[in-house]
C-alpha cells in the first residue's frame, strides 16, 4: 500500500480541502477488494474443456493411435479396450490442463492480468457502497464523499451523499476519478492522483456547502486502509 509518508500527504490534503466547508472527505486506500477464485476456476475448466478435442484432433491422435496400437498389439480388434484408453487419455489430458491452468492464473500478478474490468468494477463498486454506508453511520455526517481507491484492482469509486450529490451533479466526481486512473495508468505513484481528487472534491463542497465558522471533522482524515 501507500507509504507512511504518502499518507501523511493526503491526510494534510484531506484536512485542507474541509477547510471552508461543512462537508467531509473520506479516503480508504484497499488493496484488492476480493481474491477473484472464480477467475482460476473458469480459466481452468475452459482450457480443460476446449483444448483436449483440439490438440487431440491436430497433434496427439498420431500419438494416441500409436501408443494404443502397442498397448493392444495382442489384442487386435478389441474395441472396448481401445474405447477406454481413449478416454482415460482424454481424462488425463483434461486433468493434467485444469491443474496446470489453475496453478497459472491462480498467480496473483497472472490473475490481476486475467480478471475482467467489469468483475474488478462490479466488486470494487460494491466494496465502496458498504464502506460508504459505514463512514456515514458513524460520522452522522449529511455531507460526507468517499474516496475509495483499489491499488492492485486499479479501480476508483467516488460516492457522495444525496444532498451533495443533488447540488454538485457527476461533473466534480467523474473528474476527481479520472485524476486517479490516470495516475495510476500511467504507472506513476497514485498519490498524486489521489491529492487531485481530493483538491477537487473539497472545491465542489466549499461551493455549494460552505462553513460559516471552524467545523470540527466527525473522524479523522487520515486515510483508511482496508
Amino acid at each position: 500500500m501507500l507509504s507512511k509518508i504518502e499518507e501523511e500527504r493526503i491526510e494534510a490534503a484531506v484536512k485542507a480541502a474541509e477547510e471552508g466547508t461543512t462537508g467531509e472527505i473520506f479516503v480508504v486506500l484497499a488493496s484488492e477488494v476480493s481474491r477473484y477464485r472464480e477467475v482460476p476456476l473458469a480459466f481452468a475448466a475452459a482450457a480443460a474443456l476446449a483444448l483436449p478435442p483440439i490438440l487431440l484432433s491436430l497433434t496427439l491422435a498420431p500419438l494416441a493411435a500409436f501408443a494404443s496400437r502397442l498397448w493392444l498389439a495382442g489384442q487386435p480388434g478389441d474395441l472396448p479396450d481401445e474405447l477406454a484408453f481413449a478416454l482415460a487419455l482424454y481424462a488425463t489430458l483434461q486433468i493434467t490442463l485444469f491443474v496446470a491452468v489453475y496453478a497459472i492464473v491462480h498467480i496473483p500478478s497472472v490473475r490481476r492480468r486475467l480478471t475482467p474490468r467489469a468483475l474488478k468494477r462490479h466488486r470494487v463498486a460494491a466494496a465502496a457502497h458498504h464502506h460508504f454506508v459505514a463512514i456515514s453511520n458513524r460520522a452522522g455526517s449529511e455531507t460526507g464523499v468517499l474516496i475509495f481507491v483499489a491499488l492492485e484492482d486499479r479501480q476508483v469509486q467516488i460516492l457522495a451523499d444525496a444532498g451533495i450529490h443533488q447540488k454538485c451533479g457527476e461533473t466534480p466526481w467523474t473528474r476527481a476519478a479520472v485524476a486517479i486512473t490516470t495516475a495510476m495508468k500511467a504507472g506513476d505513484d497514485p498519490t498524486a492522483g489521489i491529492l487531485e481528487a481530493v483538491a477537487i472534491c473539497g472545491q465542489a463542497l466549499r461551493e455549494h456547502f460552505p462553513a460559516a465558522g471552524p467545523h470540527e471533522p466527525s473522524i479523522s482524515p487520515r486515510p483508511l486502509e482496508v
